[in-house]
């Protein structure tokens, strides 16, 4: 089983192993990579301002990144996974550790990374972890995504609230992902959501019917509300008849992962789940862990706060 550790220059030595091992399998590129001229030193120093992550199998190195703050954003440098690990989700794992760190750190609104042209696949993992080409230097490319707001809901009230204050970040054509297991809240939710777009109709799950649209009560645009639990594919989704234009609302789909993803290349994904409660203080208690996870270009520099 792995592990993933926050670590400082303490542990230069075992990042830089990790560092060696991963980029010393990687294709020669023209100019150079550097990092295999790096040092335990250089490393350290590297480490020094943000630190970074550590995937450790037992005792054993095998996973490592650099967090390198940069103004709002932290850029992921020396970011490998040692070859003989590979295969195992470690990397997108350190993807996600990396992205929940910068979620705790004040003042933090995106992550950010340095690809290269002649890696596709290389480029190919980053967009598929959320990452959008924002420059382009050839042969490098510059590649960001925002970072996902998580927030702690103690109640139904507030999971409501928490919908209507999102509410006012959404335009038409926008898309929310929800995803939770049964009674998480993901209703509740689109309740807020409803109530801060300001559309007709009382919000309840469309499980029986699969989508239902709420018209704008106001100027603003409608909701169309999709529960895609008895969806077997995106064919299906795209086949709903839906009365209204998706360009001009905004879509919600619980259930929707691995299947709404298709419907915008920029979305919010809403992932809910339920949250260790303080029993000893309140035996009632359930609250709820919100992920609000911002993905494609049309999120970057949206303040979820």
């Amino acid at each position: 089983m792995t592990a993933i550790v926050e670590v400082g220059p303490e542990r230069a030595a075992d990042v830089l192993a990790v560092v060696r091992a991963a980029f010393a399998a990687r294709p020669v590129l023209d100019p150079p990579a550097d990092a295999l001229s790096e040092t335990e030193e250089t490393i350290a120093a590297k480490l020094a301002p943000g630190g970074g992550l550590l995937v450790l199998d037992g005792d054993r190195p095998v996973g490592a990144v650099v967090l390198d703050p940069v103004g709002d954003a932290i850029v992921l440098r020396r970011f490998g996974v040692d070859p003989a690990a590979q295969g195992r989700g470690i990397a997108r794992e350190l993807v996600r550790a990396a992205l929940a760190v910068a979620a705790r750190r004040p003042g933090i609104r995106r992550v950010e990374i340095v690809a290269r042209e002649e890696l596709p696949r290389t480029t190919k993992f980053w967009r598929d972890m959320g990452f959008v080409e924002t420059g382009r230097h050839t042969p490098y490319i510059e590649m960001a995504r925002p970072v996902p707001l998580v927030v702690e809901v103690p109640s139904a009230e507030e999971m409501r609230a928490l919908g209507e204050r999102l509410a006012v970040l959404l335009r038409p054509g926008d898309v929310v992902v929800l995803s939770g297991e049964l009674g998480a809240g993901k209703t509740t939710f689109t309740q807020g959501l409803g109530a801060g777009l300001g559309v007709r109709g009382g919000i309840t799950s469309p499980t029986f019917v699969i989508a239902r649209v709420h018209p704008p009560l106001g100027d603003g645009p409608a909701l169309v509300h999709v529960d895609a639990y008895r969806l077997h594919g995106q064919a299906e989704l795209d086949d709903l008849d839906l009365d209204t234009d998706l360009d001009e609302a905004v879509t919600v789909v619980e259930w929707g992962t691995g299947l709404a993803e298709g419907l915008a290349d920029a979305r919010l994904e809403v992932r809910i789940v339920r949250a260790t409660a303080a029993t000893d203080v309140d035996p009632e208690a359930d609250p709820r862990l919100v992920e609000v996870d911002p993905v494609g270009l049309r999120w970057l520099g949206v303040d979820l706060t």
